[in-house]
């Protein structure tokens, strides 16, 4: 607790709830030091000057603590404990916003003085014990809204953590299947270019196609972003026929099953994980002759299978393509595993939950 920091973000200055407060409380010691004429008019002109420190109580809230009940402990020892006044309960607001706000030094000494003032100027144990319990319990619940709000704040990064990662995943899908496709074009026109002009043509006009796909694809991502009320569904596996239109080895999509009920997050996992395997069939299935999709709805899962005849790549580490779709499988409660399949190609299998 010694260590403790000062809350991140620091609070506000002054907020409209601090206006009213001292707004009824200055009329209310007023008014109360006309109707207790017994009472001395420095303690009611004191307690006027307390009400003024809440101006700070944020700022400096341990300030603020050392000022009211020093304050008080000093007019006590002054004027021989004079009565104190009814409206002087608001000084309990004070060590409630010392644990709120305050770093752990200031808790901590805080906690001295006001504990002090009691031991100091309340007479009696029962009152003592008493009147020690009500600045513990205001300063222990100034404590417990601190730490739990430090709780949510760590909740909505670990929710900015996660749809990052997600975004990055979707990015990464995205981008890869159409730049993969551009690149392959690329490659095959360069080495038919001096021997057949039309070739390279004919693969220019497929480059710009992909290009054209994945702008649209990303000024969809960033649509949705700016738009979060009117995005359009997400694909699923009734767009795994696009994964046919790109250049390159020939796909073929096979669906079996009841899938017209998907929850959208699974429904949406089965098309991004088809698409990359699909991606990374292309790019590195060597002499591949055909690519086959594979969707399978039995009972509470789904399977996928992605499937190549093409060489199997040489061993080397997984790329971010294939850590993003295992992860993208853990999240919803599944498996992703890829490896070479038997005889020859390479398999991609992953199982998801119907429900998610």
């Amino acid at each position: 607790m010694w260590n403790e920091p000062r809350p991140v973000p620091p609070p506000p200055k002054r907020v409209w709830r601090d206006h009213a407060l001292i707004a009824l409380l200055v009329p209310a010691v007023v008014l109360e030091g006309v109707l207790r004429p017994e009472l001395p008019r420095p303690v009611v002109a004191l307690t006027l000057v307390l009400v003024a420190t809440l101006w700070w109580r944020r700022a400096r809230p341990l300030l603020v603590v050392v000022l009211a009940f020093g304050g008080t402990l000093v007019a006590d020892v002054l004027m021989g404990r004079p009565d104190d006044t009814h409206t002087a309960v608001f000084l309990l607001i004070l060590p409630y916003t010392l644990g709120r706000w305050g770093s752990g030094r200031e808790v901590l000494a805080g906690a001295a003085v006001m504990l002090g003032n009691v031991a100091l100027s309340v007479p009696g144990p029962a009152d003592l014990v008493g009147a020690a319990a009500v600045v513990s319990i205001a300063l222990l619940a100034g404590i417990a809204v601190r730490f739990r709000v430090r709780v949510q704040q760590r909740d909505r990064e670990q929710v900015k953590l996660l749809e990052r990662e997600r975004l990055a995943r979707d990015l990464h899908d995205t981008v890869a299947h159409h730049v993969s496709a551009m690149a392959i074009r690329a490659q095959a026109g360069l080495a038919r270019a001096h021997k057949d002009p039309d070739a390279a043509v004919e693969a220019l006009k497929v480059i710009e196609a992909e290009a054209s796909r994945a702008l649209a694809e990303m000024r969809t991502m960033v649509r949705v972003l700016r738009h979060p009320a009117d995005l359009d569904p997400a694909r699923g596996v009734a767009d795994l026929a696009e994964l046919q239109k790109g250049s390159g080895v020939p796909v073929d999509v096979e669906v079996r099953g009841d899938l017209g009920t998907l929850p959208p997050p699974t429904d949406a996992a089965i098309f991004r994980l088809a698409q990359e395997s699909v991606t990374n069939a292309r790019r590195h299935a060597r002499r591949a002759t055909r690519i086959h999709v594979l969707v399978t709805a039995d009972g509470d899962r789904v399977t996928l299978r992605v499937t190549d005849d093409g060489e199997v790549p040489a061993p080397g580490a997984n790329g971010y393509g294939l850590l993003g779709m295992a992860e993208r499988a853990t999240l919803l409660g599944g498996t992703c595993e890829a490896g070479p399949a038997p005889g020859r190609g390479w398999t991609v299998t992953a199982v998801l939950p119907r429900t998610a």
